[in-house]
């Protein structure tokens, strides 16, 4: 892997190799618990395996970009002038014979059934609702997905890609970028466009825009997503999990396999008038608001106890192969699940900050137990072999190997 390095003076151990392009100096957010580690994209390593990362931005008083967009939602939005225009966009597009009018991706998680819902019955369109099947489905989260379906009342495509191909691809993934859910992002990112192109709808709703967690604020400026995010890889060589596409065939993938994985033609969707608007942008996202939603509407289960490396019981708990994306992101950033869940709770004012840095440092290294055997077999890789690829992604500038073990240099305080 050609990654950009640099390196760090640190007074006891010397100079450490600064891994991904990330700051040497470790920060964290003064308002929230999120470090100046954080990728600033949404789906890591995505094209090209030697770009250098751009990270969350802090401004001159420590405060994170999330946070600051946070006080925005708060502070200076007119929700009432924003539900207006979220109701003139679907008086515009809604169809009057009852056909299909818009788009709404998801899982049956409580945010795209919250987006779905409301859509549905308070906005009175008729939303299609396609979804990139997880990995490996959870008894909750299949349970999750169907009572979506059969008590929320929707159509759906179940898109589920080839397994022999998904498989391959997501141990590319993790032997290459330890990114093991990057063959995933990128098939559920790019199937909804697709889909809009091929069943004629003009309309994409998704639910929350990525400046919620620390994408550039700019970027939620306006209600639609830029064409440039479904743009990305057109016009370049594609990697996927870290291979150059047309290198895939050495693994055993025929081009016309990846299909699924690519973004829809921008030439198409600019030609057949697709919009894809942020449901967020209209309305107020809260994601524990949209739990409480989707329990009355569809009856939707939070796990029985709490999900391994945070205290939460009901995000991201549809697929088994979740909680190694989040372990991941520790090993590679130092930042783990309880750091993203507290740090949203911050933000939303669900919890003060003294809180969520107890939470970061009781949960955040916590390894998940619960699937790993089922993780490994179908990564086809023994224990000893999954944990020495991971410690080769460890960055020294955030981790030290002690006698104990690794342990992270600096944690939040």
């Amino acid at each position: 892997m050609t990654n950009n390095i640099d390196y760090i003076d640190d007074p006891i151990d010397g100079r450490l190799e600064i891994k991904y392009g990330l700051p040497g100096e470790v920060k964290f957010c003064k308002r929230c618990v999120i470090s100046n580690q954080r990728p600033a994209s949404s789906v890591e390593f995505q094209h090209r395996r030697d770009s250098r990362k751009t990270t969350i931005h802090f401004d001159d008083e420590g405060i994170c970009d999330a946070c600051r967009y946070a006080e925005v939602k708060q502070r200076d939005v007119d929700w009432e002038e924003r539900e207006r225009a979220l109701q003139a966009l679907c008086d515009k597009y809604r169809s009057r014979n009852g056909s299909y009018d818009c788009l709404v991706p998801g899982s049956g998680g409580k945010d795209s059934v919250y987006a779905s819902h409301v859509i549905k019955t308070k906005y009175g369109m008729h939303p299609l609702t396609v979804t990139w099947a997880p990995h490996l489905y959870t008894d909750v989260g299949w349970r999750n997905f169907q009572n979506w379906l059969h008590i929320g009342g929707f159509d759906n495509y179940l898109f589920t890609p080839d397994g022999q191909v998904h498989r391959t691809l997501t141990r590319l993934a993790y032997e290459n970028l330890l990114h093991p859910f990057q063959p995933f992002i990128l098939g559920q990112k790019n199937f909804a466009p697709t889909m809009a192109l091929r069943m004629n709808l003009p309309l994409v709703f998704y639910g929350e825009n990525e400046a919620e967690y620390g994408n550039p604020i700019d970027e939620n400026e306006g209600a639609q997503r830029r064409q440039r995010y479904f743009a990305q890889g057109q016009g370049e060589e594609m990697y996927i999990g870290g291979v150059p596409v047309s290198e895939l065939p050495e693994h055993g993938i025929a081009p016309s396999q990846i299909s699924p994985y690519l973004p829809a033609n921008s030439d198409a969707l600019e030609a057949a008038g697709i919009e894809v608007h942020y449901l967020g942008y209209y309305l107020q996202w809260t994601p524990q608001q949209n739990y409480y939603y989707s329990v009355e509407h569809t009856n939707f289960e939070a796990n029985t106890e709490r999900t391994e490396g945070t205290y939460s019981k009901y995000n991201s708990i549809d697929d088994k192969t979740d909680p190694y994306h989040y372990w991941t992101t520790l090993i590679k950033f130092g930042i783990g699940r309880a750091t993203y869940d507290a740090s949203q709770e911050v933000r939303n004012n669900h919890i003060e900050r003294d809180e969520a840095v107890a939470l970061v440092h009781r949960y955040d290294e916590e390894f998940p137990r619960k699937y790993f055997p089922e993780f490994l077999e179908y990564l086809n890789l023994d224990e000893d072999e999954f944990f020495e690829i991971a410690d080769r992604f460890r960055s020294p500038h955030l981790w030290k190997n002690t006698e104990e073990g690794w342990q992270i240099r600096r944690k939040v305080a």
